[in-house]
C-alpha cells in the first residue's frame, strides 16, 4: 500500500487525530523489529526515519533529540530541495527562516553547491554561482501544524527542542538539491550515517513514545 497520497489528503483535512495515530503505528513496527526500515543520520542535523519512498514520492518522520546522534553541515544548513516538501509537525516547534539569495559576482557571502545523493553519500559541488543571502522571514511551526514549502526555495530549519516532523516529498525530475557554503570551500563527499536496527529501533520508540505522551 502506498501511503503518500492518503497521508497528502490527511495533513488537509484530519491531522489533528490521524496523522499522530498513523504515526505511532508505523514506528511501533520499527521499533519492535517488524520492519525494514533504516534510519539515517542527516547531515543537517536531524535523523530520517524513511517510512516509504516510491518513484518520486517519499514519506519520512525527521526527529531533532538530544538522545540521538546528529552530524553537523559541512556547508552551511541553508539549503533548496529539489523536491515539495509537506510537513506535519508531529510534537515539538520548528522555526522555518525563508532565505533570499541575489545573484553577487562582485560581492558574495556564499557560493552555492549542488548536492547530488547516492547510496555512498552525497558529493558536494561547487558552482560558479556566488551569490549574497538574507533571512527575509522567519516562521514559527507548532505541533499540529501543516507547512508547505516548493522545491527551490532556500531556507534553514531549526527545532525549538524535541521536535519531529511528518514529512512528505514529491520530486521533479531533472532538478537539484542545493546548499550554500563558504567561497573557499571545494568539492567534498559526505557519507550519512546508517543506524543499525538496534538503534534504528530505538529513534523509532523515542519519536512513538513521545506521541503517545503528547497525543
Amino acid at each position: 500500500m502506498m501511503f503518500y497520497d492518503a497521508l497528502h489528503r490527511a495533513m488537509r483535512e484530519e491531522a489533528g487525530t490521524a496523522l499522530p495515530r498513523w504515526t505511532v503505528d508505523a514506528l511501533s513496527e520499527v521499533a519492535e523489529g517488524r520492519s525494514e526500515v533504516a534510519a539515517v543520520g542527516h547531515p543537517l542535523g536531524f535523523v530520517c526515519l524513511p517510512l516509504e519512498r516510491a518513484g518520486q514520492q517519499g514519506v519520512c518522520v525527521h526527529v531533532w533529540s538530544d538522545k540521538l546522534i546528529s552530524a553537523d553541515p559541512t556547508t552551511s544548513a541553508t539549503h533548496a530541495h529539489s523536491w515539495d516538501l509537506t510537513s506535519y509537525v508531529l510534537y515539538g516547534t520548528l522555526r522555518n527562516d525563508l532565505v533570499g539569495v541575489v545573484d553577487a559576482p562582485e560581492e558574495p557571502t556564499h557560493r552555492v553547491f549542488e548536492v547530488c545523493s547516492g547510496a555512498e553519500g552525497d558529493e558536494i559541488r561547487r558552482t560558479p554561482w556566488l551569490v549574497r543571502r538574507r533571512t527575509e522571514v522567519s516562521e514559527l511551526h507548532e505541533r499540529g501544524e501543516v507547512y508547505s514549502l516548493p522545491a527551490g526555495v532556500f531556507h534553514e530549519t531549526v527545532p525549538q527542542g524535541e521536535t519531529a516532523t511528518l514529512a512528505l516529498g514529491r520530486g521533479h525530475p531533472g532538478a537539484v538539491d542545493l546548499t550554500l557554503g563558504s567561497l573557499d570551500t571545494g568539492d567534498h563527499r559526505v557519507r550519512r550515517q546508517r543506524y543499525g536496527g538496534e538503534e534504528t529501533a530505538f529513534a523509532a520508540s523515542v519519536v512513538a513514545e513521545k506521541l503517545v505522551q503528547v497525543h
